[in-house]
């Protein structure tokens, strides 16, 4: 009797500094590298929110291929949040970051991940877009304040973490939280498969636990059911 040998799967890069991506995809796959490269991610004229992440989430993946071994498999994820069409990076400042939370105080916007996976062994890309519809809450002004104080806000698109348990800016949300959080595991699950790559992995059940949520969307991400990952509204 012949003994097959399975190959090794292949080794999982992630082209990202964020503790919040690292955090997450470690639910999903417990063993992988980072790598964080500094690129230029000036918004192009007119570009819109998902090709703008799209195209910075591709340009990270790119840069990353040419500091690793032929074989390994590139993660690479650009979240940004927009209000209509205009896109919100990380605030420079308390002024920006005070002038993001007024804005989008008591009102809906979008939040958008791009997330770019490279097959370096077969040259292979696939990409994926989540989009979350985002209400916040009417916060006050002494509140948006001390959160400023905080510092929370200076990392993230928008000036705001919806993890945050103690601003909690959020009211509601429409689509996956994870995207909100920085990387939408059941998108990222998806475009794995494309790939090639399953993981033996309970997906929605461990970001569910992580993040103490119940999530509506993910049988429709998982399925193909919704490009997006937002639940359409019914008439």
């Amino acid at each position: 009797m012949t003994n097959i040998q399975k190959s090794p799967p292949p080794p999982i890069i992630l082209a990202s500094g964020s503790p919040r991506r690292r955090e997450l995809l470690a639910l999903i796959i417990p063993e992988f590298e980072r790598l964080s490269l500094d690129l230029d991610e000036t918004v192009l004229p007119d570009e819109l929110p998902g090709a703008y992440t799209l195209r910075v989430s591709h340009a990270k993946a790119q840069a990353a291929r040419n500091h690793i071994p032929a074989g390994a498999i590139i993660i690479a994820a650009d979240t940004t949040v927009a209000d209509d069409t205009q896109i919100l990076g990380k605030p420079a400042d308390d002024d920006e970051a005070h002038a993001m939370l007024a804005q989008l105080r008591g009102r809906a916007h979008q939040v958008y991940t791009a997330i770019t996976l490279i097959d370096t062994q077969r040259d292979q890309v696939v990409q994926d877009l989540a989009i979350t519809d985002v209400v916040m809450r009417p916060y006050g002004d002494d509140e948006m304040a001390a959160y400023i104080a905080s510092r929370d806000p200076f990392d993230k698109a928008g000036g705001y973490a919806i993890q945050n348990q103690e601003f909690a800016p959020v009211a509601n949300i429409n689509g996956c939280y994870a995207n909100v959080v920085g990387l939408p595991l059941c998108h990222l699950m998806r475009a794995l498969q494309r790939l090639g790559v399953n993981l033996n992995t309970d997906t929605p059940g461990a970001c569910q636990d992580f993040n103490a949520i119940d999530c509506p969307v993910y049988t429709a991400v998982l399925e193909n059911q919704s490009s997006d990952g937002r639940v359409p509204d019914v008439e």
